[in-house]
């Protein structure tokens, strides 16, 4: 059996690419916040600072066949499950070089060739689209696994209940990530959400799991299990994880007293933040040192700023392309 300090040594390059993930998503959504407060990014955006550990620990766990469905908090997904800087910001500005040729933006973008399905701006909405995913596999023979992530609000949703019945009854390969940070848009999760979330899914008969959403090891290692039983036939899964956005609902809400405290927001940003805490944990484990982490920083931040400046010159999309991906081609005209 291995050592915890051999363990350590062969894991070195999964933890620093899990850091540097997380950074580079946080990096994503600060500059993506710039290019909407400084008017230069069409309609709003919703960030997705601090919950990276969901994305990147779940993510860590799949391959590039493995497919995700995302939500309109969706750019930390994209980026995890291994988008470009380039693309991903050419999208949000409407450019032809964008993922979707600039015409899904921020609440619409999508990743085929990463597995990556696409975000979608109906709360819930990718539910069901997860689910044939997780179908069309089984009924293929694939071996790949879906992860349907959402928010804990979609879980009000009639259509998840529909969905998870038929997933338990057909044991489909696809786990339901509820990425719980506390609000639905401007209220309470407490004050909307009845009962505990995992006892819905348990009353489908899907094993349900609770964990902290800001450990990037203990999400990424629960993955790790429920993607390979998932992989086996031992489907659904659901998953609760505790986490909390940094920003308000979208980049407008500013103004947040209202419905929660600064001293709230000081407390998860100060004491729980994903990329802070596992920082630490990798420099007292001698992993790497803070000078190492401090360049992979700058690193990613100056690849960042470098693809906005990309994507702020590239070009937008012909006219031509107007009705483009709108109809399917008719080959029998």
């Amino acid at each position: 059996m291995a050592t915890a300090k051999n363990k350590r040594k062969t894991n070195t390059e999964d933890y620093l690419r899990m850091y540097r993930q997380m950074v580079r998503i946080r990096s994503f959504e600060d500059n993506a916040n710039q290019l909407y407060l400084s008017a230069k990014m069409p309609g709003l955006t919703h960030m997705y600072s601090g919950e990276e550990a969901v994305a990147v620990g779940i993510c860590e766990a799949l391959t590039d066949d493995d497919k995700i469905t995302s939500t309109h908090r969706g750019h930390g997904h994209c980026v995890a499950k291994g988008a470009e800087f380039k693309q991903m910001f050419c999208e949000l500005l409407g450019k032809a070089e964008g993922y979707c040729r600039g015409k899904g933006g921020s609440m619409h973008i999508a990743d085929q060739s990463h597995g990556n399905l696409g975000a979608n701006a109906i709360v819930g909405g990718s539910m069901g689209i997860a689910t044939g995913a997780a179908l069309s596999a089984k009924l293929q023979g694939r071996d790949d696994v879906t992860v349907c992530f959402f928010g804990d609000g979609a879980t009000a949703q009639g259509l998840w209940y529909e969905v998870m019945n038929m997933a338990a009854l057909w044991k489909l390969p696809v786990i339901y990530a509820c990425e719980n940070n506390g609000y639905s848009e401007y209220t309470k999760t407490a004050e909307i959400a009845a009962g505990s979330l995992t006892a819905r899914a348990e009353a489908f008969g899907i094993e349900a799991f609770q964990v902290d959403g800001q450990d990037v090891l203990a999400v990424n290692e629960l993955a790790q299990t429920l993607v390979a039983r998932a992989r086996k036939g031992e489907g659904p899964f659901f998953i609760e994880l505790k986490t909390y956005r940094y920003h308000g609902h979208h980049v407008g809400d500013i103004n947040r007293d209202y419905y929660r405290s600064k001293e709230e927001e000081t407390i998860w940003k100060e004491q729980r933040d994903p990329i802070i805490n596992f920082g630490k944990w990798l420099t007292k484990e001698g992993i790497v040192n803070e000078d190492e982490l401090q360049e992979l920083r700058d690193a990613v931040k100056a690849d960042a700023e470098a693809a906005v400046t990309y994507a702020l010159a590239a070009a937008y999309p012909d006219i031509s392309e107007v009705d483009m991906h709108v109809f399917a081609p008719n080959d029998a005209a």
